[in-house]
């Protein structure tokens, strides 16, 4: 296993109180979206503490619209009690899966979240947020289930205001519901409407997550999203070119502080929408594209300059959000949520992953 990637599993692990590991104790799990960036960490990590948690099947459901990956055919391989379907959540009938009926915790994240990507299968992103989620539902509303985890998005909030940034959950966003990004935020706006009713119908022990800014290992490096671009320039020994003035601000929560945050949202185990993400340092565009080149050159010799250009796309930067900063108080003071690998040690990570790949 990849060093960075163990070292990640063993933060995740740590990170999850004594009480958060005995509700995983005999679990099974279901994830949709599972050849995802995210479902890479939820599927080693559930591989790797499998024997520890007495987990006796892992399923995985992914119509593959955007890649099969390599890495999830060989984890199927070497993982017993792991199965991966061809499926599509959105169409597909859920009660074919034969291992379905036997999952305490479900986590649905079959959608696309890359805006390049999501702007080329709108219907189809659209569609895994609200149909995919509806069948799991109605499958799963008189089962005894333990969580079922929704993946909703910080782009509910749309382009917040100025004097409610940072954001808490309790902001009800301004977004459009028309144009090129309303396909994957209104459909998850929609998504924790569902989730919401159902619970309050059925009991069903739902719980939402809405995350902010993820990178890290498990990033497809034609993501198109800023820290995979910057990531493949770097690797490539190309200069990184940023499509914009570099001046929004985002704040970039490595990967497995985010993954320790949906693990606790999902054993929550009752309805509640949780902001997932780290609170500072909110840098801008520009600001992380000099982290990148200061640690490529000081670590692997790059030599690449940062370029700005006029994005090819004429809807790139339609309804892009000028700040993105959460106020995460809510999981910290219910969750015990407190995620602390800052941006340059997240850079550092995510670059030293790659480089043992390519070797």
């Amino acid at each position: 296993m990849n060093s960075v990637l163990k070292k990640d599993l063993e933060h995740i692990y740590n990170n999850l109180t004594e009480a958060e590991k005995q509700k995983l104790n005999g679990a099974n799990v279901l994830i949709t979206g599972c050849a995802g960036f995210l479902g890479y960490y939820f599927m080693h990590f559930f591989a790797h503490y499998r024997e520890v948690f007495g987990i006796k099947q892992i399923t995985g459901l992914d119509n593959f619209i955007v890649g099969n990956p390599e890495w999830l055919t060989n984890l199927e391989k070497a993982t017993s009690g792991m199965k991966i379907y061809n499926f599509d959540i959105a169409v597909d009938d859920i009660s074919t899966i034969r291992e379905a009926a036997g999952a305490q915790y479900v986590i649905h994240m079959a959608s696309i979240a890359s805006p390049v990507f999501y702007r080329k299968y709108p219907i189809e992103t659209l569609d895994a947020n609200i149909w995919g989620l509806r069948k799991l539902f109605d499958y799963y509303k008189e089962k005894p289930i333990r969580g079922l985890l929704f993946f909703s998005s910080s782009e509910i909030y749309g382009d917040p205001v100025a004097d409610q940034i940072p954001t808490n959950e309790e902001y009800r966003g301004n977004v459009s519901c028309l144009g090129p990004r309303a396909c994957y935020d209104e459909s998850k706006r929609f998504g924790e409407t569902m989730c919401y009713l159902f619970y309050q119908q059925y009991n069903l022990p739902v719980s939402i997550a809405r995350p902010f800014n993820n990178y890290g290992p498990g990033m497809k490096l034609n993501d198109q999203r800023v820290p995979a671009d910057f990531a493949k320039a770097l690797l490539n020994n190309e200069d990184i070119v940023i499509y914009s003035s570099g001046s929004p601000t985002r704040t970039f929560c490595y990967v497995a502080d985010a993954v320790t945050g949906y693990m606790k949202v999902m054993i929550y185990g009752q309805c509640g929408y949780f902001n997932i993400g780290i609170a500072s340092p909110e840098i801008t565009v520009s600001q992380l594209a000099e982290i990148y080149t200061e640690i490529g050159r000081r670590k692997y010799g790059y030599t690449g300059q940062v370029r700005y250009e006029v994005p090819q796309e004429k809807n790139y930067l339609t309804h892009n959000p000028m700040r993105r900063c959460p106020d995460i108080t809510k999981a910290k003071t219910t969750l015990h949520y407190n995620p602390t690998i800052l941006v340059h040690e997240g850079v550092e990570r995510f670059l030293d992953f790659l480089k043992e790949e390519q070797k």
